[in-house]
């Protein structure tokens, strides 16, 4: 046999054991935390990349004021957690530096900022996804984001499988000869039958009358059509639940119809469409800037804001001007999920308030509007207002 496929053959067989591996572990993973039945919940904040440490910083002191009394009595630990920048990923060659992984297994829930991602022709060597790497070490399946402009009747939650697809083997691809790349994509049982529960889940507890399946099942026909098939099974679990279910391409148009895309509630859909489609999403809102995520797993959760790290503000010195208003969100979704829903509905409203009612102090990137910092002392300025 030719030794290029040879080669090409010994990287399919090791990307597929290390799945074959993963299925095993999925098909025994123990039920989701009780944060009600944990003495101490630990939320580990990590800055990341660019502007990453700016917003993340506002964010942690937004929370540690809205969880002061909890931090006091001992309920909440906040623990920083440095080391997870691109100069030490490229140092040591890995997504994740050894000593920050164990870091942040430490932790419950993780508020983490933007990392730097290489593409070729950086001035980095192709270290994997920060990202990528924290979801499949942590296993954190289900990438939620919501998008909401009650004016435009848009109320949209994706729910978007985070350790499939050919986003996570993106790094695990290829090259066959100076001719031919080859990438890979999989789709498991056990993997697309949790993000569809979830997702049906979250429409039964509130009150969503229809789940859309995103694919590409009619080109991709094997694992889009697979991740069809099994999410309209779960779907029969829930018959008071519309399911419907739409090509990714044509989803990104009818979003754009005015009356169509106030039909969409809830989404499930695989890694790679997921990450396109929500960028386009959030742009209805104000854009990726203001757009928060969660992203969900059995024992870990990690919350996030949607865009980059922002590198060419650092470069033109402009970082103490970011706007953290998706942090800040992603913040809100934290809160919720370990049970301190008082303090993410007063953070949600103070936000909503912000940024699109009064308006006293507006964000723009630059020094024709507020700082960052400033921006996080006129949320908690709101939040004392809302909260007397």
């Amino acid at each position: 046999m030719d030794k290029r496929l040879e080669a090409a053959i010994a990287q399919f067989t090791k990307v597929m054991s290390a799945q074959l591996q993963r299925v095993d572990r999925m098909k025994n993973e123990a039920d989701f935390v009780d944060y009600a039945k944990l003495d101490k919940i630990i939320i580990g904040v990590c800055g990341g990349d660019g502007i990453g440490p700016v917003i993340t910083k506002e964010s942690a002191r937004v929370l540690e004021f809205l969880l002061k009394d909890e931090v006091e009595a001992g309920k909440i630990e906040i623990r920083y957690i440095d080391g997870l920048t691109i100069e030490r990923r490229v140092e040591e060659n890995k997504a994740i530096p050894d000593d920050v992984l164990a870091q942040l297994k430490e932790c419950h829930v993780i508020l983490k900022g933007p990392t730097t991602t290489p593409r070729k022709g950086d001035p980095w060597p192709n270290v994997e996804s920060a990202n990528v790497a924290m979801r499949k070490e942590l296993d954190l399946f289900a990438n939620v984001r919501p998008v909401k402009v009650p004016e435009q009747g848009i109320d949209w939650t994706f729910f978007r499988e985070n350790t499939e697809g050919a986003y996570t083997l993106g790094s695990d691809g290829c090259n066959v000869t100076e001719d031919l790349a080859v990438d890979f994509t999989v789709t498991t049982t056990q993997g697309t039958e949790r993000i569809a529960r979830m997702a049906y889940e979250y429409a039964r507890a509130n009150k969503k009358e229809r789940v859309s399946i995103i694919t590409k099942a009619n080109v991709v026909k094997t694992t889009d059509g697979k991740f069809l098939e099994l999410c309209q099974n779960i779907g029969k679990e829930y018959p008071e639940i519309v399911t419907d279910d739409w090509y990714i391409d044509i989803t990104t148009a009818k979003l754009i119809d005015l009356k169509r895309r106030r039909d969409f509630k809830v989404f499930v859909l695989p890694n790679l469409y997921g990450d396109i489609i929500t960028d386009e999403a959030a742009e209805f809102q104000g854009g990726v800037g203001t757009a928060g995520s969660a992203n969900l797993g059995k024992r870990y959760a990690m919350f996030e804001a949607i865009h980059g790290s922002g590198l060419r503000m650092i470069e033109e010195g402009r970082e103490n001007f970011a706007d953290p208003c998706s942090m800040l969100r992603a913040t809100v979704m934290m809160l919720s999920h370990i049970g301190y829903q008082k303090q993410a509905d007063l953070l949600e409203k103070a936000l909503d308030f912000c940024a699109y009612e009064e308006k006293k102090l507006v964000v723009t990137g630059r020094n024709t509007g507020c700082t960052c910092s400033e921006f996080g002392d006129y949320v908690m300025e709101t939040v004392l207002k809302f909260a007397k």
